[in-house]
């Protein structure tokens, strides 16, 4: 997917979440925006010509413990609804995500239907699936 079509696209996403006048993604090829209470991020990957687009699960002040983000790729694993996303750590940020990537354009209704998939994803492993990861990482 070329930039330019996954700016167009993000823009009409965003603009269809009552997100304004947004440019969908800046010159860099990132974007990003709070819709219904969940945080996204897009980023367009020029070397791969892929649309990667992030939900927030959950922001660390300092590094996770060993064996937190492990619980959450378990989770992944035993079949925890990811909202067709994949657990995402980005240890430059310090933040876990569910993200999924486009390498073809997808119809609006589709990437529409998939971002609410994931944004509700998102929000649920952000406190219910976080309370169970600590529990089984800590055994809080």
């Amino acid at each position: 997917m070329t930039r330019e079509a996954a700016r167009e696209l993000v823009r009409w996403f965003l603009q269809s979440q009552g997100a304004g006048m947004s440019a969908g993604l800046n010159e860099n090829g990132l974007g990003g925006a709070m819709v219904g209470g969940a945080q996204l991020y897009f980023e367009h990957h020029e070397d791969t010509q892929l649309l990667e687009c992030s939900a927030l699960v959950y922001r660390f002040r300092e590094d996770p413990k060993p064996g937190v983000v492990d619980g959450f790729r378990a989770e992944a694993q035993e079949g925890t609804d990811a909202g067709g996303g994949a657990v995402d750590f980005e240890p430059e940020s310090k933040s876990l995500f569910l993200s999924r990537t486009y390498a073809q354009m997808p119809a609006g209704s589709t990437f529409s239907n998939d971002m609410e998939r994931l944004m509700k994803a998102s929000l649920d492993w952000g406190t219910t699936v976080l309370d169970r990861v600590a529990s089984r990482v800590f055994g809080t």
